[in-house]
């Protein structure tokens, strides 16, 4: 009996070590959070991580917070990174998260608010560094880590000077076949945008280039997935082979729903595959010959735009950032997108979340197109003819002068713009945008002296007006100083693309701010701002000048009358305000009234000098014509002096 009894316990007892070894899970994500403890001022982040499976150490000061250790299969980082730039010298307290991901030799920080990329994902061999288990604790301090937690699991709220986790090594197949059976879920919370959902692991293929003229990498079909269902194809151009010069090794690596990269953007994002292509120790630019990956994804409508990006790490080692250099974006259909890349990097295609185009964009833009030329043509006969009335010595030509100047200058390089975006791409585009701001300001400028100078002329009749240099140094020298400011921050100015709602595939390229989070506030801070106070004040003129002259004999004729506010409105540019005023079911219609009158200012301006002199010839040099430019505001403003 007892024989029996003893054979049964032990075939329990081994049925339990069995059950509790196959059922045992292996940690397939890290995060570690605190708040950093420190004091005001310069603060700096100090990393220090090589290749290895020993430990992870996160430790904290009065002024720096250092990651470093062994637990990255292919991650080498040594460097020193001050955090003013990111906002986060001006409190005492930082919360901070260290997130690792050993599938995709993935290590990350989000320190303030801002997630910092320390590793880039990869697809690894062998084995990989998993299940991190605390150690030792250290002596508390007035500065460091406190409320130190690993997940949701609390540590201690002490404040320690560091934590130390150590690893075990795990084969990265064993690894990846655990996750891909959905024994556990990623649970990599970086914001409340990401949530929990599980991802597969990145898979690779190696293209040795010894003996090939072009090669078509394939996506590796997931555990589970189907066949047929071709994701995403990378075909390796011969230009490749011949710019890698010391190794003929080339990696594609294939990410899917990773939310590392999609970071940092809330309007748009990225498809689920994203692609990584290098060859070790080598930085391959400028191929003669494009590399060109076929996305297959989900229908994408066609009032949402997209376009191929890539993120060069060389660059931007910390935050995540899609650029379109470099990449050329072929539509192939709602589920299939070509891209064409001259770089090795990770590349991706990019579509805006919330449909944003602008509709009657073909209509508009020859409107504006006519009106340019015209205000051209317009603003250069204006020039000749205030040339030939300098002899007067009127106080107001130079002013008149300033604004014609301008003016033309700005239909001039609007004109261009699309010519030149299409010509010369993003380098040209840097000056070119950079001009248009300038020349754009210096019409705004040049129409605020106008209103400034009529103020004076109305309530400073026996003050005498200021120098023409002075009227040159504001309207000319003024509007430098924001566009030098801005093209030293850099990456403002450059091309910009405007989609149409009747094809987003075709977007209309011109030379102007981008479309960035920093070109939006550049333009809110100058432009805006500028026009904001032109309209307005133009507008007081206005009724300023109503108020000073509407009993005088002259205002009774009707047609001085309407020439007198529609030439002050020209002047002062008030048909600029109608910008403000694109809202509504009126909207199509203020867009359209506002384009044709401010492409046609430089038009309606040299209507209004010409009309006015034809008036003063008419009226025989009597009753409108003591001023050489035909200004019947200032004529009219005289008749005190004269009397």
């Amino acid at each position: 009996m007892e024989p029996r009894l003893t054979a049964n316990l032990r075939g329990v007892f081994v049925f339990i070590i069995l059950l509790s070894t196959g059922s045992s899970k292996n940690d397939i994500d890290f995060a570690f959070c605190g708040t950093w403890r420190h004091v005001r001022g310069s603060l700096s982040l100090n990393i220090s991580l090589s290749p290895g499976c020993s430990e992870i150490s996160i430790l904290a000061d009065r002024s720096s917070l250092y990651v470093e250790g062994k637990i990255t299969a292919q991650c080498r980082r040594s460097e020193v990174i001050p955090l003013e730039q990111l906002g986060l010298d001006s409190e005492e307290e930082t919360p901070f998260c260290l997130y690792w991901e050993p599938l995709l030799d993935q290590l990350k920080l989000q320190v303030g608010g801002k997630n910092l990329t320390l590793c880039w994902p990869a697809s690894l061999q062998g084995s990989c560094c998993t299940d991190l288990t605390h150690g030792n604790n250290t002596p508390e301090a007035p500065y460091g880590i406190a409320n130190g937690r690993v997940k949701n699991d609390a540590i201690t709220d002490k404040i320690m000077t560091a934590y130390k986790f150590r690893g075990e090594p795990i084969d990265y197949k064993a690894l990846c076949d655990q996750e891909s059976q959905g024994s556990t879920r990623v649970n990599m919370t970086m914001s409340p945008a990401v949530g929990n959902m599980k991802h597969p692991c990145a898979r690779s293929s190696e293209v040795d280039m010894e003996d090939f003229r072009s090669y078509n990498v394939t996506a590796p079909p997931t555990k589970g997935g189907r066949a047929e269902s071709i994701t995403t194809t990378v075909h390796l151009p011969l230009a490749l082979k011949q710019a890698a010069k010391n190794n003929r090794r080339v990696v594609c690596t294939f990410f899917k729903n990773n939310f590392l990269f999609q970071e940092g953007h809330k309007d748009v994002r990225i498809i689920d595959v994203v692609v990584g292509i290098s060859i070790e120790n080598e930085v391959i630019a400028n191929l003669s010959q494009p590399i060109i990956i076929d996305f297959h994804h989900d229908i994408i409508p066609k009032l949402h735009s997209r376009k191929c990006v890539s993120w060069d790490t060389r660059k931007d080692s910390l935050l995540v950032n899609w650029l379109v250099d470099g990449c050329e974006t072929r539509q192939k259909g709602t589920k299939h997108t070509e891209c064409l890349c001259n770089h090795l990097t990770y590349f991706t295609v990019l579509v805006q979340m919330e449909p944003r185009p602008v509709r009657h964009l073909l209509a508009l833009t020859a409107i504006t197109s006519l009106g340019c030329a015209v205000s051209v043509i317009s603003c250069v006969a204006l020039i000749v003819f205030l040339c030939r009335k300098r002899r007067s010595k009127e106080q107001s030509i130079p002013i008149h002068l300033g604004l014609a100047v301008s003016l033309g200058l700005l239909n001039l390089l609007f004109f261009f713009t699309a010519v030149l975006a299409n010509a010369g791409g993003e380098s040209v585009c840097v000056w070119v945008g950079a001009g248009l701001h300038y020349t754009l300001l210096s019409s705004f400028t040049w129409m605020g002296v106008e209103v400034f100078h009529t103020f004076w002329l109305v309530h400073m009749v026996f003050s005498p007006s200021p120098k023409p240099y002075v009227w040159n140094l504001v309207g000319f020298a003024l509007p430098a100083v924001p566009v030098i400011i801005l093209a030293a921050v850099g990456d403002i100015y450059g091309l910009r693309e405007v989609v149409p709602s009747d094809d987003v595939s075709n977007p209309y390229r011109m030379c102007w701010m981008k479309n960035t989070h920093e070109a939006l506030l550049a333009h809110y801070f100058t432009n805006m701002t500028v026009l904001v106070l032109l309209v307005s004040s133009g507008i007081v003129m206005l009724f300023l000048v109503y108020r000073e002259i509407r009993t005088r004999d002259e205002w009774r004729q009707n047609r001085v009358a309407f020439l007198s506010i529609w030439g002050l409105s020209c002047l002062f540019g008030t048909s600029w305000g109608l910008t403000f005023l694109d809202f509504g079911f009126l909207s199509d219609v203020v867009l359209f009234l506002s384009c044709i009158l401010n492409s046609f200012q430089g038009f309606l301006l040299m209507l209004r000098f010409y009309m006015l002199d034809w008036m003063r010839k008419q009226a025989g040099d009597s009753a409108l014509g003591s001023t050489s430019t035909g200004s019947t505001r200032q004529h009219m403003l005289e008749a005190p002096e004269k009397s």
